[in-house]
Formats: C-alpha cells, sequence, structure tokens
C-alpha cells in the first residue's frame, strides 16, 4: 500500500500542514524530502530503513557520500534531495552564529562543525573567524591535506586574521580515521597558532578536533587546568 492510500490524516504532508513539523516523527519529515519510496517500501519505510542504517538524524546529517551509495532504493535524485535539506540546516547554523555570540551557544558551535567537517575523505583545517562581541565574521577552510594530514603554517594563519580583521578565532580540523582524541602534534599546533595570533592581539578560544559525531577540545585547556 502506498502513502496515498493511507487515511488523510496519517499522511506525512498532510500532517505537517495540519500539525506543523513539530509533531512529525524523523522518519516522517525524511520521508517528506524523498517525496516517494521505492518497491515495497513506501517513504516513510525507506525513510526508517536510512535512519536505522545511519544511525538517526546525527548520522544522517554526518555520514559520508560512499555510505549513502551503499543504501538500497536511494538512487541520485533522492540523495540530492537529502543533501539540500542538510545543506540548508547547515546555512541556518552558520547564520544563527553570524547574528549572535558564539559563547551563547556553544552546541550550535559543535554542530556546525561536525555539520562542516565529518564525513570529508581528507583532513581539512578551518577557522571561525569573530569579531570582538564573539560574533561569527566568516567560517573559511585554510588548509587541506591528505587522508592523515594537512600541513598548517601559522604565518598565513596570521594573514588571514589581518585580513578579516578579527578579534578572536575558533579552529577546527577533522581526523578522516573516525578517531576524535587530539594527538600530541594537534596540541603543539594549538600552541603554536595561539603563540604566533597573540602577536596581533587574535585571541585563540578553542581548537576542536571532529571526528563522526564528536567534537573533543584540542586547546590544551584541560591539560593546563590539571596540572594546577
Amino acid at each position: 500500500m502506498t502513502i496515498s492510500h493511507w487515511p488523510e490524516q496519517e499522511r506525512p504532508r498532510e500532517r505537517l500542514a495540519a500539525l506543523g513539523p513539530g509533531a512529525l516523527s524523523d522518519a516522517e519529515l525524511l520521508a517528506i524530502l524523498l517525496r516517494t519510496g521505492v518497491r515495497g517500501k513506501t517513504a516513510v519505510d525507506l525513510a526508517r530503513d536510512i535512519l536505522g542504517k545511519l544511525g538517526g538524524i546525527r548520522g544522517l546529517l554526518n555520514a559520508p557520500d560512499q555510505e549513502w551509495r551503499t543504501i538500497a532504493g536511494l538512487g541520485a535524485a533522492k540523495r540530492a534531495q537529502v543533501m539540500a535539506g542538510i545543506e540548508l540546516a547547515r546555512r541556518l547554523l552558520r547564520e544563527n552564529l553570524v547574528e549572535r555570540n558564539v559563547f551563547n551557544r556553544p552546541e550550535q558551535v559543535r554542530e556546525f562543525l561536525i555539520l562542516s567537517l565529518t564525513g570529508l575523505a581528507h583532513e581539512s583545517f578551518h577557522a571561525l573567524w569573530l569579531d570582538n562581541q564573539n560574533r561569527l565574521l566568516v567560517s573559511e577552510e585554510l588548509f587541506r591535506g591528505t587522508l592523515t594530514e594537512a600541513q598548517v603554517y601559522p604565518r598565513e594563519v596570521v594573514k588571514r586574521a589581518l585580513t578579516h580583521n578579527a578579534a578572536a578565532v575558533i579552529f577546527a580540523h577533522n581526523h578522516p580515521s573516525g578517531h576524535a582524541e587530539p594527538s600530541a602534534a594537534d596540541l603543539t599546533l594549538t600552541r603554536q597558532l595561539t603563540d604566533a595570533l597573540a602577536l596581533i592581539d587574535v585571541r585563540v578560544l578553542d581548537h576542536f578536533v571532529i571526528a563522526g559525531h564528536e567534537a573533543i577540545s584540542a586547546s590544551g585547556i584541560r591539560d593546563r587546568e590539571s596540572e594546577n
């Protein structure tokens, strides 16, 4: 039975129109993006399969392209529809960070970084440049590397800080290996960048390592606290 044969009050689109999106389940919302199902499965069935395979909404947002391609019945058109929805979510988070002091919504910062960096096959080093009220000026990729590393040059980072007239920055990079625990090299890099940017009065507020669904600080703050 297709969704069109369901009672009207049970169809996702009609439920959304009558009750609002908050009343729908994750699978129903995804089904609306998918629009149609596949042979033997409604759009809701397909949505449930996708969420189950990827590990829910967070997994859906962070899944690499190669994992999407393993889902039976999910062709290029449906992938494009879902990816467009994910990009809208990413842009909404970015707009919220632009409009507000980022420390008023620390979880949104992490979610934005996870959305931006999880699933990449290469290592990517990003900066969130902030003004003197900790509002986002621009998010940009500074360096891109291989599967295992990205070369980061403090001199180039200082140049970008001056270009944006930034007062502070949050750094982030991904670990394609899937392990988010910061390495000794990550901690050393953070100290080097902090020292270099201090010369032009730009504060390094944090440095996150992104892998999977995790964003772990590589700022060394916990290490310094444990020493006190």
